[in-house]
């Protein structure tokens, strides 16, 4: 089965994530591509954009693209279940206490946000591989640096957990030992579960640092906070070895710095974009846009030896 590449958009609030990302979902599908845009944004401007109310179960924009936007306390509730699923059948002696109470306490837990939405990554990825492009309209900045993060921290504190597990069973004996054609093999529910979790999590940071599955498009203005959000986003998302694929400089004007001067972007392509004096809201407007400015983007992408890169757009 093959895999869809994944396309991310993040930046600080108000730089045009949510318009970039369906500018670059629609000039895919005018070009024979499948895509599937997802807002894991809480803001949810995606309905705005296309003009059209947006569930969490994908509706179609025009042949070739469908978009939703998540549902994040519907993904919160999901992990919860799991989570209590899993204690339920890991920890089945403990059937006998009440443990209801702790579950309802596990809703306010720190942390619920970024693995739900790491939960929904994972669906999308196997429900949709069949589709050529899933382009994600990131959260802000704080939520979307956790999101990624997320597998990397989470294996650390797995293989503690598996330490401090395998210490338990050498001392107090917790392992059934059962006979297999003159093998013991071991089998501890918990180590078995510690280990699975680790295989997701390793999963999923491979799919982040892998760059032929994950381009993430990081979309800046010429404003001196953009430039200062953007350059932590960089150095947080290179100390968990995921690169930038580019760098969006986005609602560009004339007589506007660029981007470009700054030796933090040096090692990235750079796509500049014009600002749009109409708003880019409906397809039509979208379209029009894209048609305007193809040439223009076409020429950017040769010259950052991007040939067969997707378009980004602006707001």
């Amino acid at each position: 089965m093959g895999h869809a590449a994944n396309l991310f958009f993040m930046g600080k609030g108000g730089v045009g994530k949510s318009t970039s990302a369906s500018l670059n979902a629609v000039f895919l599908a005018q070009n024979a591509c499948n895509v599937l845009l997802v807002s894991l944004d809480p803001a949810h401007n995606l309905s705005d954009i296309f003009g059209m109310k947006l569930t969490h179960r994908p509706t179609k924009i025009l042949p070739g693209l469908k978009a939703l936007e998540i549902d994040q306390d519907r993904w919160i509730r999901a992990y919860l279940k799991d989570v209590q699923h899993q204690v339920r059948n890991t920890y089945s002696y403990l059937s006998a206490f009440n443990l209801d109470h702790y579950f309802k306490v596990l809703r306010h837990s720190p942390g619920l946000e970024e693995y739900a939405l790491l939960m929904a990554f994972r669906y999308f990825q196997e429900k949709y591989s069949g589709v050529d492009y899933l382009i994600f309209d990131m959260p802000p900045t704080a939520l979307a640096l956790k999101f990624f993060a997320l597998p990397t921290l989470s294996l650390i504190w797995i293989e503690q957990l598996s330490a401090l597990r395998t210490e338990i069973i050498r001392k107090k004996e917790l392992i059934t030992r059962i006979k297999m054609m003159n093998k013991e093999v071991e089998r501890d529910k918990i180590l078995l579960k510690i280990d699975e979790l680790r295989d997701e999590c390793q999963e999923v940071k491979e799919i982040f640092q892998d760059r032929t599955r994950t381009r993430i498009h990081l979309v800046m203005n010429s404003d001196q906070l953009s430039h200062a959000e953007s350059r932590r986003i960089l150095d947080e998302l290179s100390a968990i070895d995921i690169r930038i694929h580019c760098i969006v400089h986005n609602k560009m004007q004339p007589l506007c710095p660029s981007p470009q001067t700054d030796t933090a972007y040096a090692a990235f392509p750079m796509l500049n974009f014009p600002y749009s004096k109409m708003p880019l809201i409906g397809i039509e407007s979208l379209h029009r846009f894209i048609n305007d400015i193809e040439h223009q983007v076409a020429r950017e992408l040769h010259a950052c030896h991007m040939p067969h890169a997707p378009l980004t757009g602006t707001t």
